[in-house]
């Protein structure tokens, strides 16, 4: 796997020099990685370099160059990089009118444990939420959970040798599956796979 080090970042002067590159590829790589579930759910599936990119536009943001806080920042992230025998995912809810997006979090408690992704040939498998902290309350759930999807052994190999990807939401009040994902979403996600 790829995992993220301190090495791999680029200093401030040299990110603010390839930036602009290094966002336009980085763009492009993110079509490949969101799925939408529905009209109101996405995931955003992170890797190395998704998690890269948001730890230089932190750096970046908040001018940071000191050893203990670059290292702060690539704590935070570096749980996102999926570690061979599972997918990491941003799961985000998005409903335009904010009456209506607080209307729907609270309908949708819960909806963070009901997302799933299925290979072909096997069951879905949940996903685990918000491992860093929890996102619920008695009242509503957040627009954004973080998701990791683990798999078997069998399950990842079958996805090395082409088996379809699906993804899919299992809620009472929000239910849609994507049977498979597009080719280039499946070979983008397969990479992450050892």
């Amino acid at each position: 796997m790829n995992p993220l080090t301190r090495e791999k970042l680029h200093g401030l002067e040299e990110y603010a020099r390839i930036r602009s590159e290094f966002r336009a590829q980085v763009m492009a790589h993110k079509r490949t990685r969101k799925v939408h579930v529905g009209p109101n759910a996405t995931l955003y599936f992170e890797d190395a370099l998704t998690v890269q990119y948001q730890v230089q536009e932190m750096l970046r943001i908040e001018r940071i160059f000191e050893s203990a806080e670059i290292q702060g920042e690539l704590d935070t992230y570096t749980p996102l990089v999926p570690d061979g025998s599972n997918w990491k995912a941003t799961f985000m809810l998005e409903f335009p009118e904010a009456e209506e997006r607080r209307e729907a979090l609270a309908r949708l408690r819960g909806v963070e444990d009901r997302v799933y992704v299925r290979v072909e040939g096997f069951d879905p498998v949940f996903a685990i939420a918000d491992e860093d902290l929890e996102r619920e309350n008695d009242t509503k759930t957040s627009s954004v959970h973080f998701l990791r999807f683990e798999l078997t052994p069998e399950m990842v190999k079958a996805v090395k040798v082409g088996a379809s990807i699906g993804a899919g939401i299992d809620h009472p009040s929000y239910a849609f599956a994507v049977p498979a994902v597009s080719g280039e979403q499946r070979d983008s996600l397969a990479a992450d796979l050892a």
